[in-house]
């Protein structure tokens, strides 16, 4: 992140909350439909499609009222375009990849075999300064596990903040893509791109979305998600 100017001052405060807001205890993942339900959308046509967001505060919606987390955002969304997405929001605050992945054989049991895995994990692990060997290792893991199950998967990228060096950046960074080619996954750079330095989209901490940012990042990725479902 440091090619981003000025991202030390925005970005590395946030993915502090990022890492300390809200409950962390784990429970079992609810589906986003109810609250989806209430906002408008047109009929959705063809199969149902089962979306599963596992992530970190980004998905649980940090800040927010439920209805305002981008899981639902991003069902409204989709089911707008007709698609007859149910997309179960399986985000916890404060979640590193290691959370990600000893819960994701738990998140992948509730209900039926999801079509489609989002994920947005890692700002935490950075944060926290695990090593980054370990945290390639969990996001491959993650990733191989959900391709063995041929379950198509999205991988929303975070940026390192510049204040960790660039050697560390650089290393941090190349994680995303190469995990998210290695395993066939749709990659979106930076999830955190629509809202950056943009402080009428941000809530006071500077990074995690308002309700008017999450729906500036769905409008940033539905293309990329709606696209990586199966084809019919």
């Amino acid at each position: 992140m440091r090619a981003l100017g000025g991202m030390a001052a925005v970005l590395l405060p946030v993915l502090m909350l990022a890492g300390c807001g809200g409950d962390k205890t784990p429970t079992p993942v609810p589906s986003a439909s109810a609250a989806a339900a209430a906002l408008p959308v047109s009929v959705p046509q063809g199969p149902p499609v089962r979306i599963i967001a596992l992530g970190d505060s980004l998905f649980a919606g940090y800040g927010l009222r439920p209805e305002q987390a981008y899981p639902v955002r991003l069902e409204a969304a989709l089911r707008a375009r007709g698609i007859n997405a149910q997309v179960v929001n399986a985000g916890v605050s404060g979640d590193t990849t290691q959370d990600g992945r000893a819960r994701l054989d738990f998140t992948l049991a509730q209900g039926t075999p999801p079509d489609l895995v989002v994920i947005s994990l890692g700002g935490n692990d950075m944060l926290r300064g695990l090593p980054l060997a370990q945290t390639k290792d969990n996001l491959d893991a993650i990733l191989a596990e959900l391709e063995k199950r041929k379950i198509r998967t999205v991988v929303m990228g975070m940026l390192a903040a510049p204040n960790m060096g660039p050697d560390y950046a650089r290393e941090f960074n190349g994680i995303f893509p190469a995990v998210a080619a290695r395993h066939h996954a749709v990659l979106d750079p930076f999830f955190l791109k629509p809202i950056f330095n943009r402080a009428d989209l941000q809530l006071p901490d500077h990074i995690h979305p308002t309700d008017k940012g999450v729906e500036a990042m769905v409008s940033a990725t539905v293309d990329k998600v709606a696209g990586a479902l199966p084809k019919a």
